[in-house]
């Protein structure tokens, strides 16, 4: 992962352009074929600096910001997640050789990606979406700010 950002920032990922660079070693170009045809992808990766003493295996405060409700680690996207994975979607921009070129992808410099995979809308939520008021309210600059 190729990424302008190496430091932890919660917000404002909006069209923040990464390059996900494949292993020539493992992977061929073939690997890739028919994956310009998608406008999105879901990125799985390890959040491989977080140290083990900083992973939360009960709940929390999002963001450490008190005034929020205190919640269990599997009611947040936080970071220190105990299997360290995460999951992020982006927008495809281009596909050079093995190097993926996307925008929006919340991830750090250097960060290992796990695995790749095509965006499809049937498989997302199903029926309408329900979030509690605080995580509005914390993602609120996610992409963009206010």
């Amino acid at each position: 992962m190729r990424s302008p950002r190496d430091e932890v920032s919660h917000d404002e990922w909006g069209d923040v352009r990464s390059r996900i660079h494949l292993d020539p070693t493992r992977f061929e170009v073939d690997a890739l074929r028919g994956l310009e045809a998608f406008s999105h992808l879901e990125v799985v990766f390890v959040f491989d600096r977080i140290p083990v003493d900083r992973i939360e295996v009960g709940s929390l405060h999002p963001r450490g910001r008190v005034e929020l409700p205190k919640v269990g680690i599997f009611a947040t996207r936080q970071k220190e997640r105990t299997n360290r994975l995460g999951v992020s979607r982006c927008r495809l921009l281009a596909i050079e050789e093995l190097v993926l070129h996307v925008a929006d992808l919340d991830v750090l410099d250097g960060t290992p990606v796990v695995d790749v995979k095509p965006w499809v809308a049937r498989l997302g939520p199903r029926g309408p979406v329900r979030e509690p008021r605080w995580i509005t309210e914390l993602m609120a600059d996610y992409y963009e700010p206010r």
